[in-house]
């Protein structure tokens, strides 16, 4: 049996007058709250002692939520749950099956399935998710220390890399890369440790409104070069920084290596000229994130913008490259050349050491 207050023991009722009094059109939202009666308490556990609390806010910002508790849960009766039977549950590839069997097909199909990465109860678009948040799902089965140690067998500033990219931007074909920046606070006496700073410490930043005004100043929703040199000058003495990622629009579960990935090219080379639509993301208060547009050309203003932030192909130039070549061919050629007008000059040299 499960452990519950004593508001659940009118569940059956509750949930039968809802069945037949509430309409269709609002019926889904009635039951999720119906089921969050129980649910949303922590202390709530199965018969088997496992825990089944479900965090009310995360739920809420779901879209599972949205098409309600009872669309994957479909078997659950009036007497639930002193009926003693544990309603099944649908399985994902149920509704995501061309997501299902092109995770199927990935290198990573053998190692996790879909609950492994996602909890149904707080899955979210990756477009109010922090870059730091995607990262941290792969986190659970790859030590952050081994990634950048396997990595630097080949990859320059390996960790510098890594903490600028999604890890699905090189292990999967997702497309439509932009850059993803976030509000960053130092962790207390780790040097260089940043985290995503939290809703709490921005809004006091803030102090009133919403906690975008702190960079938005004219409230336009749009973030222009002034608005974000001037937050970045203000941050300078606040243990925070602007720290960015290169993220994926269009997300793929095509979990592989790719070869063009480990081409520098594949970031350096078009990079600069793709990814100039950039966001920045602020935390809410349910663990959810909004972002909003910065104005494009922004992260080739890096050096005014962001100072800290480190992107992907901004120092390539086809001049400096061509500077840089010539230099290296002017130092190359001339031990060339002296070395080859000795040779000419032999005869001489051997002449003048005869006579001396």
């Amino acid at each position: 049996m499960y452990t519950y207050s004593m508001k659940c023991l009118i569940l059956p009722a509750i949930l039968t007058y809802f069945t037949l009094s509430v309409s269709e059109a609002s019926s889904g939202q009635s039951k999720n709250d119906t089921c969050m009666q129980c649910h949303e308490q922590k202390e709530i556990k199965s018969s088997a002692g496992m825990s089944v609390y479900i965090d009310p806010g995360k739920f809420a910002g779901t879209t599972h939520a949205i098409v309600g508790c009872t669309s994957c849960h479909d078997r659950v009766t009036s007497k639930h749950p002193f009926n003693g039977y544990r309603p099944p549950k649908a399985l994902c590839k149920d509704c995501h099956k061309p997501v299902s069997d092109e995770y199927e097909k990935s290198i990573h199909a053998s190692k996790a399935r879909c609950n492994d990465c996602h909890n149904p109860h707080e899955v979210r678009l990756p477009v109010v998710m922090s870059s730091d948040e995607i990262n941290s799902k792969c986190a659970k089965c790859h030590d952050s220390r081994k990634t950048i140690q396997s990595h630097s067998k080949w990859l320059p500033q390996a960790e510098l890399h890594i903490d600028s990219l999604l890890c699905i931007t090189c292990h999967t074909g997702s497309q439509e890369y932009v850059i993803t920046m976030s509000i960053e606070s130092r962790l207390p006496g780790s040097g260089n440790g940043f985290k995503m700073a939290t809703y709490e410490e921005l809004a006091t930043l803030a102090k009133v409104g919403k906690i975008s005004s702190i960079i938005d100043r004219n409230g336009d929703n749009l973030v222009s070069l002034q608005e974000l040199r001037e937050f970045n000058h203000k941050l300078r003495g606040q243990n925070m920084r602007v720290w960015g990622m290169m993220t994926p629009e269009v997300i793929t579960h095509s979990y592989q290596i790719l070869g063009n990935r480990w081409d520098c090219s594949f970031c350096h080379a078009s990079g600069p000229k793709a990814m100039q639509q950039s966001f920045i993301v602020f935390p809410g208060k349910n663990g959810d994130y909004t972002r909003l547009a910065v104005e494009k050309g922004a992260i080739l203003d890096i050096l005014y913008g962001t100072p800290d932030f480190y992107m992907l192909g901004t120092t390539r130039s086809t001049s400096l490259n061509v500077i840089g070549a010539l230099i290296v061919a002017a130092g190359l050629s001339f031990p060339v050349v002296h070395g080859f007008f000795r040779f000419l000059t032999r005869k001489n040299r051997k002449e003048n050491d005869y006579e001396a």
